[in-house]
């Protein structure tokens, strides 16, 4: 089947598998790189989109359901080049080591700090448990997260 959505502001069309996720679609056949594969269960947030603005595993998300919707990797947040706060606090904050998980967890904060522009700590730590980081300790995510709801 035939499915058409807006990718990061543009308008994509692919040819799907009714058991294509949407992951193997954004990875392997459109090529979208700020994807990743982690557990194919929904619990590491490596895969992380948002579809019309929430969080979803695409990695347990059917391709079809995109069909008319709009969704938003991490390299959809940068405008005309820019980084967005988040993303730039990330890289202020060292908040990545080896980067596998980062797009999730901004992903993860750009909605909660949306929500609740300054969480404390606890709400911080609860928005971030769907999203595993194996390498940071969360510490610098954290601060990260902070920095953004202070300015």
């Amino acid at each position: 089947m035939r499915i058409r959505f807006k990718l990061d502001g543009q308008d994509v069309e692919v040819d799907v598998k009714h058991t294509d996720t949407l992951l193997k679609v954004l990875k392997d056949k459109i090529g979208v790189g700020s994807v990743n594969f982690g557990c194919g269960e929904g619990s590491c947030g490596a895969c992380m989109v948002l579809i019309n603005g929430r969080l979803r595993y695409s990695c347990l998300t059917l391709a079809g359901y995109v069909d008319g919707k709009e969704v938003t990797t991490v390299a959809g947040l940068a405008r005309d080049g820019e980084l967005s706060e988040i993303q730039k606090a990330f890289l202020e904050n060292d908040a990545a080591q080896c980067g596998y998980c980062t797009p999730g967890m901004i992903l993860t904060a750009k909605v909660l700090l949306e929500k609740n522009p300054t969480p404390s700590d606890e709400e911080l730590f609860d928005a971030l448990a769907g999203n595993l980081c194996r390498c940071t300790g969360y510490i610098p995510i954290i601060n990260a997260i902070k920095s953004v709801a202070k300015r």
